[in-house]
């Protein structure tokens, strides 16, 4: 027998409700030695319990529990519509507390909860159980480190023919383990999610339901639950930029990669497969590793991997789900009753400090010991590098990836789409003297839109960096560059001319056209050192399908293309 023990120190928990999930619970806590009582209301089931686990309690009032000082905490498996009032108790009581999906039926509740159990100092867990799967724990690193690239997509459908319920609709009954693993994933709230459904056996219980989730990042999002399916079916598919994944719960090999791509062949997308990649996982059940993980919880007095907050995040989305089911599949944005308690939809790494009237969009990422002054405006969908610098006044538009050892003082105005290479470094004056202040004379250095500067390029101020011009790495540039201009050396020059995806574009044809080599788009030079491309505005977003490149630069260089 396993111990749910840490030391010499032991739990002695109570199982409330032994029904069709609860039995599971009484199982696994009883083989890690800290199931101490068994409470549930229907006599019928006393008799095989008090035969099957020896030594344990049996009680049929929640209120003998809670009255029982030796029990230390309870594990809830009764139905939805009970949790709230059933975990207040208990938190109440002293209790730590382990709730199965969904934490409440209404946020308000969960929002009370998660207070209750930080003020009483208690535990609060719920059980989302996918979240200690070995392969969605092995996704969460593949994403967390690059494995998959850019995430696009993902959807899952969880189906089956079995226990109907009449108490819960099928979107609380199934989809809290597959939004509480999406949200983990992606570790973002939806910005805007919609839902559809029917009710066939019984006109006042849906029984399938389809959500959509938009996030802030721009991944889009499906969940389709029903348990009126011929057959099984418990999968996750993930689109990566550089690999796909799926994990399928019900197949021998539960998590398989496919690093598939797509070839642009003569402008036309063409889909190249590759074999699928079998990542191996360990066999640990998922709710044996969940069960330890909440006794571990109790005797380290930390925070579960699915806490109060990560049940609220869940609920939030289920409650937007259900306001969208009962609007008709209407748009609906996550709530929160407590709006200024409202986590950013930006993500600050714990190291970094951003200052208060900073003002930060949706979907940004700011990593390891970055300082974000006040004053400073940064755009939605950024990725700013480690040991990152933005002053006050300085203004960042969307999408904009600055890398590492950068400092963007104030002055510089980076337009959308702007890529800033690791230790570039941008100047406001240009005879600056530490005994001589010219903070009202800073000079405005502008980054048009999708230009980029290669690692360790100096830019000197007052100048301006053209539309998808591209500075070469360690260039000195000391007056502006035109739009498209690809410039090099100390001091910079123009050496060619770029494409939009970042190519040098040949030599012109006999009707003065150049094409890019990736995209296919065609440049022409519509008067001396003025370039435009002819089949895009240039102010226009570069359509989905051309946003994922198909072939390094050396390869199309190889190729006699770049």
């Amino acid at each position: 027998m396993e111990h749910g023990t840490v030391g010499r120190a032991k739990v002695n928990l109570a199982v409330v409700g032994v029904g069709y999930w609860g039995k599971n619970l009484v199982r696994n806590f009883y083989e890690l030695d800290a199931l101490g009582v068994i409470c549930d209301a229907d006599k019928s089931v006393e008799e095989r319990c008090r035969s099957e686990y020896e030594n344990v309690r049996f009680c049929r009032e929640f209120s003998a529990v809670l009255s029982d000082s030796s029990v230390v905490a309870v594990a809830l498996a009764t139905p939805a519509t009970t949790h709230y009032e059933m975990a207040k108790a208990a938190l109440e009581a002293g209790k730590d507390v382990f709730v199965e999906k969904p934490l409440a039926v209404e946020v308000k509740q969960g929002e009370d909860l998660v207070e209750l159990a930080a003020a009483k100092h208690r535990i609060l867990m719920v059980g989302h159980i996918l979240q200690y799967h070995p392969a969605i724990l092995k996704l969460q690193e593949l994403i967390r480190d690059g494995g998959l690239g850019q995430i696009n997509y993902l959807y899952s459908n969880r189906l089956n023919i079995g226990k109907i319920r009449t108490e819960e609709n099928i979107l609380w009954s199934f989809a809290p383990h597959d939004i509480s693993v999406m949200l983990s994933l992606l570790n973002e709230m939806p910005s805007r999610v919609s839902c559809q459904g029917g009710a066939f056996l019984n006109r006042q219980i849906v029984d399938v339901t389809l959500s959509h989730f938009e996030f802030p990042s721009g991944v889009q999002a499906h969940v389709f639950v029903s348990w009126l399916h011929p057959v099984k079916e418990q999968r996750l598919v993930i689109v990566g930029s550089e690999k796909m994944a799926v994990f399928d719960d019900t197949a021998e090999h539960k998590l398989i990669l496919y690093p598939h791509r797509v070839e642009w062949r003569q402008r036309v997308p063409t889909a190249v497969r590759a074999r699928g990649e079998i990542v191996d996982l360990d066999n640990r059940e998922p709710l044996r590793a969940e069960c330890q993980h909440f006794l571990d919880c109790l005797v380290s007095r930390t925070s579960p991997r699915t806490d109060g907050r990560e049940g609220l995040r869940v609920l939030r989305a289920l409650d937007a789900c259900q306001s969208s089911l009962l609007g008709g599949g209407v748009d609906v944005k996550p709530r929160d009753s407590r709006p200024e308690k409202t986590a950013p939809a930006y993500f600050v790494h714990e190291s970094s400090c951003v200052d208060t009237g900073a003002e930060i969009g949706a979907g940004t990422k700011i990593w390891h010991f970055c300082h974000i002054m006040n004053g400073a405006r940064i755009g939605e969908r950024c990725n700013i590098g480690q040991n990152v610098c933005v002053d006050g006044g300085v203004t960042i538009g969307n999408n904009v990836k600055i890398q590492n050892n950068v400092s963007v003082y104030a002055g510089v105005v980076i337009e959308d789409d702007v890529f800033l290479g690791p230790s570039c470094v941008l100047t406001n004056v240009t005879n600056p003297r530490a005994e001589i202040n010219r903070h009202s004379l800073y000079e405005t250095t502008r980054l048009k839109r999708g230009c980029t500067v290669g690692a360790n390029a100096t830019i000197v101020c007052g100048v301006t960096i053209g539309r998808y011009a591209f500075i070469g790495a360690g260039s000195v540039v000391t007056k502006s560059v035109p739009d498209f201009v690809l410039a090099v050396g100390n001091p910079a020059r123009q050496v060619g001319w770029i494409s939009r995806h970042g190519h040098r574009l040949d030599e012109p044809d006999a009707d003065g056209v150049m094409r890019c080599p990736e995209s296919g788009y065609r440049y022409h030079e519509t008067e001396p050192g003025v370039l435009r491309c002819l089949d895009l505005d240039d102010e226009a977003p570069l359509p989905a399908e051309l946003r994922m490149g198909f072939k390094r630069y050396r390869q199309l260089k190889e190729e006699g293309k770049g």
